[in-house]
């Protein structure tokens, strides 16, 4: 539980970085941009990550044991890594687009895998103070982070920001790969859980 919520706050970390400061970066440094633009950025972000959940959560649950769920979920972190580092190359709509979209297919991939392996390990007994610590976890470093994202771009710039999201993004991914393979579920394991 604690690798995981540990994954969980490095990534949202990373990107809790980015987020208050998008749509400035977005109106400041994008050709041509507007607030439609920050809209329908939005937009290919929300679109992206629903499709890729369903298809991805789809493939999971396909599968039994933990191991295809890590894959997914190494992807999808290294993913968001790529992603937060994309906006490094930002010049125009289109590479805003394409940026958002990998995002959008970084947390699509994230959040089923991520989800499922949290669910099957939680405590007997303490499944909502389970929940609750990485939830809570969550809220407070994404604070944190928000409030350093916007103190970082002030004084540093957006790019400090970006890479510092990619950093965080990608130490997530180092985690989850290095998580002992015994703490996985196989397929014997888990139809003994159920």
């Amino acid at each position: 539980m604690r690798r995981f919520i540990l994954l969980d706050l490095l990534l949202w970390g990373g990107w809790g970085l980015i987020t208050p400061i998008l749509a400035v970066f977005i109106l400041g440094k994008v050709q041509d941009s507007n607030l439609l633009t920050v809209g329908l950025a939005s937009a290919v972000y929300f679109l992206v990550n629903a499709i890729t959940q369903l298809v991805s959560a789809g493939f999971i649950d396909e599968k039994k044991g933990e191991r295809d769920d890590v894959k997914v979920l190494a992807v999808g972190l290294f993913l968001g890594s790529l992603a937060a580092f994309s906006f490094l190359l930002v010049e125009n709509t289109w590479h805003l687009f394409f940026a958002v979209a990998l995002q959008g297919l970084a947390f699509g991939l994230y959040s089923p895998s991520w989800t499922a392996i949290f669910s099957r390990h939680l405590d007997n007994g303490h499944y909502a103070l389970d929940w609750s610590l990485d939830r809570t976890s969550i809220a407070i470093f994404s604070a944190i982070t928000a409030v350093t994202g916007g103190a970082i771009a002030e004084f540093f710039g957006f790019e400090t920001i970006f890479g510092l999201a990619g950093i965080l993004s990608f130490l997530s991914c180092v985690v989850i790969l290095r998580l002992p393979p015994e703490l996985l579920l196989t397929n014997d394991r888990e139809s003994k859980q159920n």
